[in-house]
């Protein structure tokens, strides 16, 4: 989900926390006992949040290369950037990473080679995109996919000072004729080792980062895509095979489920004509930025994309913008992480 190390927010709430214990100290009533009492409960579920989940160990195998280095024409040129969502951390083969899994999955729809380009860092939150995307320039990508917020949320980053992060990596991205499709903050909430009521928190606060992410992104010419609690449903029936071995971060299973969620906004962002249902399916359509990035960050898989109604960007509400649920889009377009993925021809250190 995006977290190495300590998954406990230890900022401003955190330090309020300890203001409000100490007025508490000095009487100030039934009040501040209450909140003395809760903010006690949240304190103590972080430490024991940190206990459960284990600290990060070896780093997630290495996924750059050519994917479909037989295909005919010039490959395209993909880069992954973000945390350790991205990076692929909690599997142990390349074919397992999402970055493998993406790469394999374009090249067999546009029937062409892949390059492959990996910057994401485990542990990286927002502010570190910006080296990330110096590297990524370098290698002149034709579209960039970003997995970011968990570790913000986790840190307590302002979600203003994140967003404003991730909008100077997509404006240097678009500016080089770059495509950006940013996978928003996955759901906390769904995390079984945070109890309630931080678990509440922790959704309250990802979904609040993920609206403000797809507003900005979409805006900033990207493209959005709602990664939420895309595992939680399914986590909750089958825990040790969408989740990894630390119970934080996706399994093979969870990556191809994410995966399978990006492929065709990758598709639509590099303008295939590949993705596109005849159609619009129930609960998808036009809408305001703003009321489409909150409906995105309650619904895991949404894509969204800026639109234009009567030849105009913008109505009363804000810039128009698209809906399209892409969480269980094309099975079978994003390999099964297992043998039948395409081994690449790698660069780079194994």
């Amino acid at each position: 989900m995006g977290v190495a190390g300590s998954v406990v927010p230890v900022g401003p709430r955190w330090r309020r926390a300890r203001r409000v214990a100490r007025l508490a100290a000095l009487g100030t009533g039934a009040t501040a006992a209450a909140a003395v009492a809760t903010g006690g409960v949240l304190i103590g579920q972080a430490r024991q949040a940190r206990r459960t989940i284990p600290m990060a160990e070896a780093p997630p195998p290495r996924c750059d290369g050519v994917y479909g280095a037989k295909l005919p024409g010039p490959p395209l040129t993909v880069a992954i950037l973000g945390d350790s969502s991205a990076a692929g951390y909690g599997v142990h083969r390349r074919r397992e990473t999402p970055g493998s899994l993406l790469a394999t999955g374009l090249s067999r729809r546009l029937h062409r080679p892949v390059r492959l380009h990996r910057f994401a860092v485990v542990g990286a939150i927002s502010s570190g995109l910006k080296p990330q995307v110096e590297s990524a320039l370098e290698c002149l990508p034709d579209v960039a996919v970003i997995l970011i917020g968990g570790n913000d949320v986790t840190n307590r980053t302002p979600a203003g000072l994140a967003v404003r992060y991730l909008v100077d990596a997509v404006h240097a991205l678009r500016g080089a004729g770059c495509e950006v499709v940013v996978g928003t903050c996955p759901d906390l909430g769904a995390i079984q080792p945070i109890r309630p009521p931080l678990r509440w928190l922790a959704r309250r606060w990802s979904r609040q980062l993920a609206a403000a992410q797809t507003m900005a992104v979409v805006e900033a010419g990207g493209w959005a895509v709602s990664l939420g609690d895309l595992l939680g449903p399914r986590f909750a029936a089958e825990p040790t095979r969408m989740f990894a071995w630390d119970r934080f971060h996706p399994s093979a299973e969870g990556y191809a489920m994410a995966a399978a969620a990006l492929l065709p906004t990758v598709l639509s962002a590099l303008g295939t004509g590949q993705d596109r249902r005849p159609g619009l399916a129930r609960g998808e359509g036009v809408r305001s930025l703003p009321e489409a990035a909150q409906e995105a960050a309650r619904h895991a898989g949404t894509e969204v994309s800026a639109t234009q109604v009567r030849g105009r960007d913008r109505g009363p509400a804000g810039r128009w913008a698209q809906l399209r649920r892409r969480a269980f889009f094309g099975v079978g377009a994003v390999p099964h992480p297992g043998p039948a993925a395409d081994s690449p021809t790698l660069e780079g250190r194994p």
